[in-house]
């Protein structure tokens, strides 16, 4: 059975609640035919879904797939699919309504695990729940399962694509030494898509092909049981979209800084032969490294080689080029992509909001935000002309233009 409490948001105090029995797939939003009726502003009429992930009644696995425009934080965390651990804070939008999720766990069979939940690979004591390995012996504390050498310790996040580990190679095949990195699944329903097949191979060969350390480190591509999967560096860091949403707007010259580094990586992108388009920059695929602040661009299945056949949209709505909607993508669309990314960063808002008509066609307007100057304004007001020639032509000429931003 799970129960779903609305929580008092200062208290945290119980506010009314909801049992579930039988359902599967547990609906919240604000429309009426929801399971979970929310009359909030901030919430969507179809906020999220909670859904059993076994097809076993008794398996007790949950996943949260958030569909609301103003997010959805899992332990204050912002997730679009995660699994969903018993006893988990669900917030509807920054200044939301809180959910508790509860599993009774009494139905729960406590013979062995079921597939694909954690074993115990180590049994010495003394170890705090959130450490990974033994303190004691430098074993993995807990294994989800094993794929070739890889030994999946925890499940990074769930999408359409894919699911992504975090798994420990320890045997060192890679790098010469044991180490964590990225292993990448594709979802087997995926699989059976010509064209997700495409995105998936796609980003491996192009990870494979390059070299930067903006861009994280190719390890190994291979299909195991039917499945796909990517394995590659563990960037330690936090994408710039759960640092704004957890930290709020950052100050001008670090947003400057990151875009700077962010045309760093493009224009190397850029300067392969045939030129190379990312495709998909936005704040969440910009990671800062903790070890020195820099920026990593992450998410290579959507890289284009410029001069091919117009293909699939791709891109985030409020940060793709007007081009780039009508699958028709050029470096310049990745340039595009700086100037929302820079008014979310500076204003901790969705790019959205500023994007009014102006003229015959419609803009970014931010001459009213105080954290955004005359100058910087002028730089993107530039680099979203909504016709491409009219734009900054190269990531090195945008470069120079943000760094006459600074104050």
């Amino acid at each position: 059975m799970v129960t779903l409490t609305l929580l008092e948001l200062q208290q945290k105090t119980p506010l009314k609640q909801w049992h579930f029995n039988d359902e599967s797939i547990i609906r919240i939003g604000r429309s009426t035919d929801n399971d979970v009726v929310l009359s909030d502003s901030l919430v969507s009429r179809y906020h999220l879904e909670l859904r059993q992930v076994s097809s076993d009644k008794n398996d007790g696995s949950w996943q949260v797939i958030s569909q609301g425009t103003n997010g959805t934080f899992l332990n204050g965390v912002l997730v679009t699919q995660s699994l969903l651990p018993d006893n988990s804070l669900l917030q509807l939008a920054q200044k939301g309504p809180i959910l508790k999720f509860q599993i009774d766990q009494q139905t729960t069979p406590q013979s062995s695990p079921s597939p694909g939940l954690p074993y115990i690979s180590c049994t010495h004591e003394g170890n705090s729940p959130n450490n990974l390995f033994c303190i004691h012996c430098g074993q993995p504390l807990s294994v989800i399962q094993t794929i070739r050498q890889y030994q999946v310790l925890r499940i990074l996040g769930q999408g359409g694509m894919g699911t992504t580990y975090l798994a420990w190679d320890g045997l060192g095949k890679i790098a010469g030494h044991p180490q964590l990195l990225v292993l990448k699944q594709m979802n087997a329903d995926m699989a059976k898509i010509a064209k997700a097949q495409e995105l998936f191979e796609r980003e491996a060969n192009t990870l494979k092909s390059l070299s930067y350390p903006g861009i994280p480190k190719y390890y190994d591509f291979f299909v195991e049981g039917g499945k796909k999967y990517l394995a590659m560096e563990l960037v330690h860091g936090q994408d710039l979209e759960k640092l704004i949403y957890s930290k709020g707007p950052i100050v001008l010259n670090q947003a400057i800084n990151w875009m700077i580094q962010t045309c760093d990586i493009l224009d190397y992108l850029h300067s392969q032969e045939p030129p190379l388009i990312h495709r998909d920059i936005k704040p969440a695929n910009l990671m800062v490294r903790n070890s020195n602040n820099h920026i990593v661009v992450l998410d290579f299945g959507a890289v284009k080689e410029i001069g091919t056949t117009p293909g699939t949209r791709i891109g985030a709505e409020g940060y793709c080029a007007p081009e780039q909607e009508r699958g028709q993508p050029l470096t310049q669309s990745d340039l595009y992509a700086i100037g929302p990314t820079l008014i979310f960063l500076l204003t901790g808002e969705s790019p959205f909001k500023f994007y009014r008509q102006r003229g015959r066609s419609f803009r970014f307007e931010v001459a009213n935000v105080p954290t955004i100057t005359p100058q910087l304004r002028e730089v993107i007001d530039r680099t979203t002309e909504h016709l491409p020639r009219d734009r900054y032509q190269t990531a090195k000429d945008l470069a120079a233009a943000l760094a006459m931003c600074k104050v």
